[in-house]
């Protein structure tokens, strides 16, 4: 065997095993990011249920739009956008802020929060609140609004 068929097979081998090692760190990176994004899902899901500010709000929105109490309850929400309604939006537009740079999926979000997200859809005067530019919810407004 001469010197040139070594070299040879020697860049070949050179070759296959940095093809395999890029896959291979394909592979552990989209392990990793798979991994990070559940953390973020389950954190975030306990964040939402946990906390009892959000629960409070989660309440008075959890009724269908021509309830008359319930929707005196929502226009009084968000009229006096008390802190707890702000906690609530802004919980919201993290989720919304994590999906739009790819750290959750849509699958994700919708898999967990889609019917929260409806309910601030389907209020009339919370999803006239979202769409006003001066209050700021910019990620939360495209994902209601513009998905």
């Amino acid at each position: 065997m001469s010197l040139e068929s070594v070299k040879a097979i020697v860049q070949v081998v050179s070759s296959v095993a940095g093809i395999g090692a890029a896959f291979w760190a394909l592979f552990v990176y989209r392990s990793n990011s798979r991994r990070e994004r559940a953390r973020w899902a389950e954190s975030l899901y306990a964040r939402f249920y946990e906390r009892v500010e959000l629960k409070t709000v989660r309440e008075k929105l959890d009724c269908e739009p021509g309830d008359v109490a319930g929707d005196a309850a929502v226009a009084d929400l968000v009229a006096e956008e008390p802190a707890e309604l702000t906690d609530y939006l802004n919980f919201f537009e993290f989720v919304a802020y994590l999906q739009s740079s790819k750290q959750l999926s849509e699958a994700d979000v919708q898999a967990l929060f889609s019917y929260y997200l409806e309910c601030l859809r389907k209020h009339e005067t919370v999803a006239a609140y979202i769409k006003d530019p001066k209050k700021g919810f910019e990620h939360l407004r495209n994902t209601l609004f513009h998905a």
